[in-house]
């Protein structure tokens, strides 16, 4: 089972390689503050959705083999919106915390993306065999908090772009369809 984890561990670390050879070839563009705080909410995004879809997957297909993987899954998630968090403290605001702040008080898209990484953080910190024994149906509830950032990054990114709303836009119609396969009615035989 271990080898079947480990080409999805090296997959969720592709993205990040391309990042860093993007850095060093400098080829990221005439705004690589921008380029690297948008890959990294989009892959933040695009990993958690996948996460979401595996339950689904189970559900419709009867394939069992994602579930091995879903924690992990979810961890890149929350490593890439770390990532994210991290460019916008550091390569933008500079750690300039009154404006950080103000930032977080003033404009609502950074609200809602603030509120959906504290959603993460205590999934990552509680997505431990030692939490769920210790959390025990509270786990679960819990956990059901990646709805809740899935939803609040989709309503940041929409909020952010404003003009160019088509892949925020797709990234909600994927998450309107998972959220639809979790009705009683959509499961198998049901």
């Amino acid at each position: 089972m271990r080898l079947w984890k480990l080409p999805v561990f090296l997959a969720g670390l592709v993205p990040l390689l391309w990042l860093a050879w993007g850095v060093y070839q400098e080829d990221l563009g005439p705004n690589p503050v921008e380029y690297l705080t948008h890959a990294t909410g989009d892959w933040a995004l695009r990993f958690l959705l996948i996460t979401l879809a595996i339950t689904p997957l189970r559900r419709l297909a009867g394939w069992r083999k994602p579930m091995l993987v879903r924690r992990m899954l979810g961890l890149f998630s929350f490593f890439y919106a770390s990532l994210h968090l991290i460019i916008w403290l550091w390569l933008d605001r500079e750690w300039y915390w009154a404006g950080m702040l103000e930032d977080v008080l003033k404009r609502p898209y950074i609200t809602v993306g603030l509120l959906a990484f504290i959603m993460l953080l205590a999934l990552a910190l509680t997505s431990n065999a030692f939490s769920m024994r210790h959390l025990g149906k509270n786990w679960q509830r819990l956990h059901r908090l990646a709805y809740g950032a899935a939803a609040l990054g989709i309503l940041h990114y929409i909020w952010l772009v404003k003009a160019d709303l088509l892949l925020p836009l797709i990234y909600l119609a994927i998450f309107g369809l998972l959220m639809l396969l979790r009705l009683p009615g959509a499961r198998r035989g049901g």
